[in-house]
């Protein structure tokens, strides 16, 4: 095996050579400590260790040409950026925007608690305008560094960020999650990232890229944009964010987990597993990452009108549960066959029969659904439907024979096109996947939001909401969830539980938590059944 010391896929230094116990020795001394890593067969050391590198490795190992840039780069740091008050100034937060805009008081106070921090989440709930102050902060940071700013951003919401940054007079560096750039400019450069929770998984190839984007060496700052950091209630998902902005936190992810994500050893076939998706400690991890995540609710920071939520029950003929019992004992008796086969896992069998009964029930509601909208378009109301599926959006479509179909089978130009003729009163109904409608798209048109059902994360439903609850709604908006039997029961409850999870995370003040299992949910779905 080749001695050589290279850039790792997340932005470490990674020193790989046949075992040495002298060698190993000297890299066990090395401050900051690095830590052996066997799948990879090296030793992984954060960038602040490479000068205390540089005498144990001498002229034995090879370097790699691209970490060497990177040591380079370390060794000629940027000058140091002007103090906050003059930062603050260089924003003019008082001077309105091009096209006549001011910022709200609360994005005045994002763009400062922003320059105050080379290393950021800012985690405002959706509608408050996150893009705007993320863009007035890095105009500063141009203005007293002649820096160029990068944004990462899914490309749905390349067409927002750039009609936002013409407002504020900046020019973008624009890419997307599927394309993240290996290298900055040498002059310096301010990193937004939009979305963030995109890289909630620290093993994807797209959470270690973001995480060397995040720290190479020419990074001004990094600024991470999300209303849902924490989307499926799980501490181990704000992990890669808080490694990305440089959070204390994040320098030893074992003990992380241990403390706050319940982690632990679990015995399989086959050999022991670590596992870490639970959650513990939620009180103190608020306390700890408070300084570098700020998260403010609507209601904390604008005077809206209010969102309000009814749960509508839908009930089923006896032919219509005939048929329903009939296609769902249809798709178990297929799990099984399959899973006899071997070409499924037998003990997912519970997951399959909940994701079936989605599905079906999703079918179901149709006729339900199409009556409510047909009522609200009758009474003259502008209406946003969300769905999980596809197939759905497209059978009320027929339905109710109007209205715009929003799923990801679009390119991008034609959803915005699709979202401007909603917007601008040309149809009345407009149809989306949350994938899809739920992301980026502002429909504050709209008065009524139906659920035809729910994602399985708490973020998605309310981030599909807030689409329309947001800065120039006019009245209240009421949001119809579509509820049929006991399936749609215990997703509503699961989202509620990771609700109050995130909620105490989150928002200061939160009570303790009291969330229920999804075992036991799940016991009680398959009694009722």
């Amino acid at each position: 095996m080749r001695c050589l010391v290279r850039l790792g896929p997340s932005g470490l230094i990674e020193v790989a050579s046949p075992f040495d116990a002298v060698t190993h020795a000297q890299l066990r001394a090395v401050r900051p400590r690095g830590r052996w890593l066997s799948g990879r067969f090296c030793w992984e050391f954060p960038l602040e260790a490479a000068e205390a590198l540089r005498p144990v490795l001498l002229d034995r190992f090879a370097l790699d040409p691209e970490l060497a840039a990177w040591w380079q780069w370390l060794r000629q740091p940027l000058p140091p950026l002007p103090p906050h008050r003059e930062l603050v100034a260089a924003a003019d937060l008082a001077r309105p925007l091009q096209d006549g805009r001011h910022l709200f008081a609360h994005q005045r106070a994002a763009v400062r608690w922003l320059l105050a921090r080379r290393g950021a989440v800012l985690a405002d709930a959706m509608g408050l305008g996150k893009t705007l102050s993320a863009l007035v902060a890095a105009r500063a940071m141009v203005r007293s560094a002649d820096c160029r700013v990068v944004v990462v951003a899914p490309v749905g919401l390349h067409h927002l960020w750039r009609s936002e940054a013409m407002a504020v007079g900046l020019q973008l560096e624009l890419h997307s999650w599927a394309r993240l750039p290996r290298q900055l400019p040498e002059a310096g450069c301010v990193v937004i990232v939009d979305e963030a929770h995109y890289a909630q998984n620290a093993h994807t190839s797209r959470s270690q890229a973001l995480l060397r984007l995040a720290r190479h060496p020419r990074g001004r700052a990094v600024w991470l944009l999300s209303g849902t950091p924490m989307k499926n209630g799980r501490p181990a998902q704000l992990f890669p964010l808080l490694a990305a902005i440089g959070h204390p936190l994040a320098r030893d992810q074992r003990a992380y987990e241990e403390l706050f994500c319940q982690g632990h050893w679990r015995e399989r076939a086959g050999g022991r597993v670590w596992q870490a998706t639970g959650a513990s400690r939620l009180e103190e991890l608020q306390r700890l990452i408070r300084p570098l995540v700020l998260h403010r609710r609507k209601q904390d920071c604008l005077d809206l009108p209010p969102k309000q939520r009814r749960l509508l029950p839908v009930q089923l003929t006896e032919p219509e549960a005939r048929g329903f019992e009939t296609r769902l004992q249809r798709m178990v008796d297929a799990y099984r066959r399959r899973a006899a086969r071997g070409e499924v896992r037998r003990e997912a069998e519970v997951l399959a029969v909940l994701t079936a009964l989605r599905q079906i029930g999703s079918h179901y509601k149709l006729p339900a659904a199409a009556s409510l909208v047909g009522q609200l378009l009758g009474a003259g109301e502008a209406v946003v439907v969300f769905t999980a599926f596809v197939a759905t959006a497209q059978l009320l479509r027929q339905r109710l024979a109007c209205g715009c179909l929003l799923t990801g089978a679009l390119p991008a130009a034609r959803r915005q096109q699709l979202v401007d003729r909603f917007q601008a009163g040309a149809s009345p109904l407009l149809i989306a996947t949350y994938g899809t409608g739920g992301l980026g798209f502002t429909l504050h048109r709209a008065r009524h939001v139906v659920l035809i059902e729910r994602p399985w994360t708490p973020g998605d439903a309310e981030q599909a909401e807030d689409r329309c609850h947001r800065i120039g709604m006019g009245s209240t908006l009421t949001c119809h969830w579509l509820q049929l039997g006991a399936a749609d029961q215990l997703v509503d409850g699961l989202i509620a539980s990771k609700a109050e999870r995130i909620a105490l995370l989150l928002q200061r003040g939160s009570s303790s938590l009291t969330r229920r299992s999804l075992p036991l949910m799940v016991r009680e779905l398959i009694e009722r059944w």
